[in-house]
């Protein structure tokens, strides 16, 4: 695949870890496309800002664009950093927007691709807010029929990644 793009940047959730069932899962496919990754650990940061911190830092030392992935809080923060790092797009899985006391920290400055991938029965990140910032900014979204772990859409999730890679290039 000839890419514009040097990496795939993942950024896990809140409870979850750098290299959780799906960032796995998706960082295969993505070494299949030859496109290297990198997946950050923010255990023990509870802070969003940090976390925003954190990531653009390492986005910093980077030579070439990337393509930022991001999961629940880590959705948040890859959409937060964009607007510094700016990625050759964002690929966000039940992003935590307008959750309640951090409504204000929703990002609202994306310039570039964006995906949202998002379960009906999200329990946790209510599927609304993903389609309130997908209408205002424009984003593709896509709603499957799973909860906020999306666990059981892995093979669903990796296709959409795929295409979006490829859409890219």
């Amino acid at each position: 695949m000839n890419r514009s793009f040097g990496a795939v940047v993942f950024s896990h959730g809140k409870e979850s870890g750098p290299w959780g069932s799906k960032i796995t899962a998706m960082a295969a496919l993505a070494g299949k496309l030859g496109v290297p990754v990198e997946s950050i650990d923010y255990r023990g940061m509870d802070d969003p800002a940090a976390r925003v911190g954190k990531l653009i830092a390492v986005v910093a030392a980077m030579s070439a664009p990337v393509v930022l992935v991001g999961s629940s809080m880590g959705g948040h923060v890859a959409a937060a950093a964009a607007a510094e790092v700016k990625p050759r797009g964002l690929f966000l899985l039940a992003p935590a927007f307008y959750m309640p006391g951090f409504e204000a920290h929703t990002p609202q400055s994306v310039a570039c691709a964006t995906v949202i991938v998002h379960g009906w029965h999200d329990d946790i990140v209510p599927v609304d807010n993903s389609i309130r910032w997908a209408r205002e900014h424009a984003a593709a979204l896509h709603l499957l029929d799973s909860d906020h772990r999306l666990e059981d859409q892995i093979g669903s999730i990796c296709e959409l990644l795929r295409a979006f890679l490829e859409q890219l290039g």
